[in-house]
């Protein structure tokens, strides 16, 4: 194998797909890319067994041929070396060369036969929306999937559609994002599917793009093909929660505030929450809201923000830090908070945003 390109199309290619390349690896091919050379053509492919990105470009083919190189150690070359510099890589034996000018770098190599790739991934569905209809999608919900749970199916995020809009739902069980987007072309109704945490955060950092990308969904797969990069996720095997269920309906209590006032509130309060438990109460009055948070140094913390409210009384405790993340991805300036009372949880949304809404539930302070 041997083939020879700019050192800024090769380093596009792997930049695209090292971030699926874990450090440490149970099989040592994982950390590993494949680099596939044909009909002036390369492939590069990277995997950690449950995402899988496929980057192609265009190079100038000598010998075509397959072989897996060490993808990080190749990145690291590549963006050491000089701007526009060109590069030559070629197979010997059991070792990848690669010299570009006077520089010449020997690299270990693993066969291509040992690579795990997913080829067919028999999609029984497409669905068609623009790039930054789902790029929104994710970004507005993807900080409630929870981490490393025992409830597997909470690490990741539920996608569904009812064949004209596209929602993505994700919970750790103490909080919950919702979000809908109309898609290009209508489609069949889509079965819930739950894609896995690393696969959301990848696609996340994947689109940027304009135009429409394809969603082909499989038994056990996820498929979007972003420009040059083909994107390949597992799907979660599990049910997810009836999310339905947990979103209030007209909850007696609204209060509208000033998003950036509420939030400076509640970062200051934060400041001295308890560091483990982050509770903060918030204690309602017709037209005030007072944010309060103490520690066990028996420091305190009191704000004030105006707010429109029209009702009784009552005070309630949440984790600042579910507030804040909410806060953070709503659009607009205004926001609304539904409260039931001390037991029940808030629901959080803007006018400015129809299409979502976030639930946090209470805490006992």
């Amino acid at each position: 194998m041997k083939f020879s390109c700019e050192r800024e199309s090769i380093l596009g290619l792997l930049q695209s797909v090292i971030g699926v390349v874990e450090r440490r690896q149970t099989m040592p091919v994982l950390a590993n890319v494949l680099v596939v050379v044909k009909d002036d053509q390369l492939s590069l492919t990277a995997t950690d067994l449950e995402v899988e990105l496929v980057a192609k470009g265009t190079v100038t083919v000598q010998q075509p041929g397959e072989i897996t190189v060490p993808g990080r150690k190749l990145l690291d070359i590549v963006r050491a070396l000089p701007e526009g510099a060109q590069l030559t890589v070629t197979v010997e034996g059991e070792r990848a060369i690669v010299r570009s000018g006077k520089s010449r770098f020997t690299l270990s190599t693993l066969p291509a036969a040992e690579f795990p790739t997913i080829e067919d991934i028999r999609a029984q569905q497409t669905l068609t929306i623009s790039q930054a209809a789902l790029k929104r999608l994710l970004d507005k919900t993807h900080f409630s999937m929870a981490q490393q749970d025992v409830r597997y199916y909470l690490n990741g995020m539920l996608l569904e559609s009812n064949g004209k809009t596209l929602r993505t739902v994700a919970t750790d069980g103490h909080r919950l994002a919702y979000c809908e987007a109309p898609m290009d072309t209508p489609a069949a109704e889509l079965q819930q599917v739950i894609v896995p945490r690393k696969g959301v955060l990848e696609l996340q950092r994947l689109l940027s793009g304009d135009g429409s990308v394809e969603l082909m969904i499989g038994t056990n797969h996820i498929r979007v093909q972003i420009g040059h990069i083909r994107f390949t996720s597992k799907l979660i095997d599990g049910r997810f929660p009836e999310y339905g269920r947990v979103i209030p309906t007209n909850p007696p209590r609204v209060v509208t505030a000033d998003k950036d006032v509420l939030r400076a509130a509640l970062q200051r309060a934060a400041i001295l929450s308890n560091e483990k438990y982050r509770g903060i109460r918030l204690s309602l009055k017709p037209g005030v809201l007072t944010v309060q948070a103490h520690n066990p140094e028996q420091e305190e913390a009191e704000e004030e923000v105006d707010v429109t409210f029209t009702g009784e009384d009552m005070e309630i405790g949440f984790n600042v830090n579910y507030l804040l993340e909410a806060l953070a991805v709503i659009d607009g300036q205004e926001v609304q908070l539904g409260l039931t009372d001390a037991n029940n949880s808030c629901l959080i949304t803007a006018p400015s945003m129809p299409h979502a809404k976030y639930v946090v539930m209470p805490m006992r302070l």
